[in-house]
């Protein structure tokens, strides 16, 4: 970890990691409306820490203390309903996977169809 991050963590106290999707899908938006890949190199990194440091054999504990490491007895509903979607989403066709002019998502990243009158 550099000293940044560190100084970042020891600042806020935030020393824990439940797979909140507001990151991601903020990564998804913005690769969206700019294509800029770097927005999916960013989902990328996280998918691939996620995998390297939170994937157990029961699933994908939250972790308590991202310095230590150490990992909680349980895994949130909404990193399988709303992060990995966001993270698929991230990398699907944009014009095959849900187009934003059609739909818009509810704060638990379900699509709901745009009616325009």
């Amino acid at each position: 970890m550099t000293a940044v991050c560190e100084m970042c963590v020891q600042q806020f106290n935030n020393r824990y990691n439940i797979h909140r999707p507001e990151t991601v899908e903020s990564l998804f938006y913005m690769y969206r409306l700019t294509k800029d890949p770097i927005y999916r190199t960013w989902g990328w990194n996280i998918f691939q820490a996620f995998e390297k440091h939170t994937k157990l054999a029961e699933g994908y504990a939250s972790v308590s203390d991202v310095l230590l490491p150490r990992h909680t007895d349980k895994m949130e509903t909404f990193y399988l309903a709303e992060t990995l979607k966001y993270l698929y989403l991230l990398f699907g066709d944009d014009f095959n996977v849900l187009h934003l002019n059609d739909y818009v998502f509810n704060t638990e990243a379900h699509p709901l169809p745009v009616y325009n009158s």
